[in-house]
């Protein structure tokens, strides 16, 4: 149903079409018991977040989701909220960054189910899959190019798709072992005086990588697999001098590399071997008059076949939506204040 509303309309004569305020719908939406379930869940945070993005009123009474505002605001909630129910009736898991993922995805003319329902891997009845249209190119990257980055902020997926993707071509064969590096370059703090050999001091560095292979792996077969060399977790200066064949390889936070450093692990590529590089660029911990190999990179190597550039923005952060809004008043700010480093 729909009516008009003649706010600001003369008094004592009829106003014009000009006079009316948007006109005003009402819209009635039946869902399955379970997909009202998901929308309920954690606080109403999903109902919460379509509220926020789409600029009108839901309210859920038991199966029955009532929408309320403008015509076409109420038109793009039934959509997105027809898209989301259909993702949880497909068993898929939906959270507040679902609404952001579902609405670029329509933004970008893409399909919804054909975003989400690319499962790179499964472990434990919990499914990884891309959260936005910018995370299923990256996907698509890695699977079909030999050298892929994914550059943008913390929270795009960059790192922990590339690894589920690894996991995933490990188990089927496609390649004999991973492995996965990161420069050990200390975040404005130092280790040099933490007790241990150099491993020790390192861990610090790999830690999120391990955290990232137990969400995806049984603790006994990783770490039959860590024990045999199959998954190797090394600091980047283990890597110089070998020629990695037959191997998935991330290299992560690479915005910390010198050029020297992101050559010598771009030539350590071997025969049916496939390379990762993640990094955010707004984030370099090397000193100011030091050159970033990945910021440098992205002009050496853009024209070159069988290398893909994924860049990811704030759009496609899919922690919590604060994280989101952070990242994108820094970004503000660089722009704002020309403080963007270029080298």
């Amino acid at each position: 149903m729909a009516v008009g509303d003649r706010r600001g309309a003369p008094v004592g004569t009829e106003p014009g079409p000009s006079a009316y305020t948007e006109l005003r719908m009402k819209d009635v939406l039946t869902i399955s018991n379970e997909a009202a379930a998901e929308l309920a869940a954690v606080s109403d945070s999903v109902l919460e977040a379509l509220r926020e993005r789409l600029g009108c009123t839901i309210r859920l009474r038991g199966n029955r989701l009532t929408f309320e505002g403008g015509k076409g605001d109420v038109a793009r909630a039934r959509s997105v909220v027809e898209e989301i129910v259909g993702l949880v009736e497909d068993g898929q898991e939906v959270g507040p960054s679902s609404v952001d993922a579902v609405l670029g995805a329509l933004d970008q003319a893409e399909d919804v189910r054909e975003v989400f329902e690319e499962v790179v891997w499964r472990h434990r009845g919990k499914k990884i899959t891309p959260k936005t249209v910018n995370q299923k190119r990256y996907v698509d990257a890695i699977r079909s190019r030999t050298v892929t980055f994914g550059i943008g902020p913390a929270g795009t997926g960059k790192t922990y798709l590339a690894m589920a993707l690894a996991v995933a071509a490990l188990t089927e064969g496609q390649v004999g072992r991973i492995i996965l590096t990161r420069p050990a370059v200390e975040a404005g703090e130092r280790l040099g005086f933490l007790p241990g050999d150099l491993l020790a001091k390192v861990d610090p560095y790999l830690r999120p990588l391990f955290d990232a292979l137990y969400d995806m792996l049984d603790p006994e077969r990783l770490s039959a697999y860590i024990e045999c060399g199959t998954i190797e977790v090394a600091p980047l200066a283990f890597m110089r001098g070998r020629t990695l064949n037959d191997s998935f390889i991330i290299l992560d936070e690479a915005q910390n590399t010198t050029p020297e450093q992101m050559q010598m692990f771009l030539t350590r590529l071997g025969f049916g071997s496939r390379v990762v590089v993640t990094g955010d660029i707004t984030q370099v911990d090397l000193p100011k008059e030091q050159a970033s190999g990945l910021i440098q990179v992205q002009q050496i190597l853009a024209d070159i076949d069988g290398i893909a550039f994924v860049h990811f923005g704030h759009e496609d952060v899919v922690r919590h939506k604060l994280v989101q809004r952070i990242v994108e008043a820094y970004k503000r700010h660089v722009e704002a204040t020309g403080a963007e480093r270029r080298r």
